[in-house]
């Protein structure tokens, strides 16, 4: 029984079998999408419409997940960041479609994801992470199956990945600062780690940073961006959130670290060719490009052994200066904002470590005001 076409709607009709079904045209081709009821359909409709509106391919009920993740993977190559991209790509090819690619989209079910996640926990000993990672990339793409008319529910609602196994944090005490901002390093190394550990700034946003963005007279630096590398390409990125784009106050110890590196690379530059740093980095290689993140951890490792102390990996100097400033009673919504989280309940579930001192501080606090 053919339904009265509505506006926008397209071609919706009822089958003989009862259900309804509808077509749409796309590039000439013309596909038909399925639903109990009419309203579910004209819904689909509605969708696909938007997304072929919107260059999103639209795909027929007989897709198999060999074409359809490839097809996924393009739609989304300029919504999210090109690392992000790289991330879905690698997991859909080398851990997805070796499994998946003959199952349509349409037949996927809970037991096939199980089947897939078991299957990689168990070769070679993926770590969870890597099949929680593998699970987030196919949930958002199954999601969008069911925008688009493919599917009738995200099958990657009823399966649990396995837990983000929790990295337990090292940081440093202060004497182990101290110790490694003393220990004799080449001059732009000491520079960033003296950044770093005062900041708290992440490795991309230093890697990142330009002379531009460092305000020595007022003693700020405004983070704009973070170094990125994605196939061979190297490049500053927008910030992920606003609150990543932020302006962080620097401690003395950073100003003059920082102003130190600045008429280095002005001596410098007198016997480099014309180019030199382009980008006008803050830390670059000694040749003037943008610096490797490994071949930094290498350097920093390095010095890490020299000085003697603990192998604490880069990411770990921003759990230390925010650790040693929540101890020294900074206030935890400052220091969420000096490392630009989200919200000051992630700074507090971080570092829930240093609460128990800061709550005897408090308590100490309020003897000495209300003692007589």
């Amino acid at each position: 029984m053919a339904g009265r076409r509505g506006n926008n709607e397209g071609s919706i009709f009822q089958r003989a079998n009862g259900r309804w079904a509808a077509y749409i045209s796309v590039d000439g081709r013309r596909q038909i999408l399925y639903g109990k009821t009419r309203p579910e359909v004209a819904s689909k409709l509605t969708d696909a419409l938007k997304s072929r509106d919107a260059g999103i391919p639209v795909i027929g009920s007989k897709e198999t997940l060999g074409t359809f993740l490839p097809r996924w993977l393009e739609a989304h190559r300029h919504r999210v960041r090109p690392r992000v991209w790289d991330r879905y790509e690698q997991l859909v090819r080398i851990h997805a479609l070796p499994t998946l690619s003959k199952v349509p989209v349409a037949k996927l079910t809970q037991a096939h994801l199980q089947s897939l996640y078991a299957e990689r926990m168990g070769r070679g000993g993926r770590s969870p992470s890597l099949v929680h990672h593998l699970h987030m990339a196919l949930h958002k793409a199954l999601g969008d199956a069911v925008r688009w008319g493919l599917a009738v529910r995200n099958v990657a609602d009823l399966v649990d990945p396995p837990r983000m196994p929790r990295k337990e944090m090292e940081v440093l005490n202060a004497d182990q600062v101290r110790t490694l901002l003393a220990t004799e390093a080449e001059p732009a190394l000491r520079a960033l780690l003296t950044v770093a550990v005062t900041t708290g700034m992440r490795q991309g946003e230093i890697l990142g940073l330009r002379w531009s963005d460092v305000d020595v007279t007022r003693g700020v630096v405004a983070i704009r961006g973070s170094l990125q590398r994605s196939r061979g390409q190297v490049f500053i990125s927008e910030p992920k959130t606003a609150r990543s784009r932020r302006q962080v106050e620097l401690s003395g110890m950073a100003i003059a670290a920082l102003t130190a590196e600045r008429t280095r690379q002005r001596n410098l530059r007198e016997d480099m060719p014309d180019g030199w740093n382009p980008l006008d980095l803050v830390f670059p290689t000694p040749a003037g490009t943008p610096q490797h993140g490994k071949t930094l951890t290498t350097s920093y490792h390095q010095l890490l052994k020299r000085a003697q102390l603990p192998r604490v990996r880069f990411h770990d100097l921003r759990h230390t200066a925010a650790t040693l400033m929540l101890s020294r009673g900074v206030h935890p919504k400052i220091v969420s904002e000096m490392l630009g989280h989200a919200n000051i309940a992630i700074t507090l579930d971080l570092y829930s470590h240093v609460t128990p001192t800061m709550q005897r501080e408090a308590a100490s606090a309020m003897d000495s005001l209300l003692s007589a």
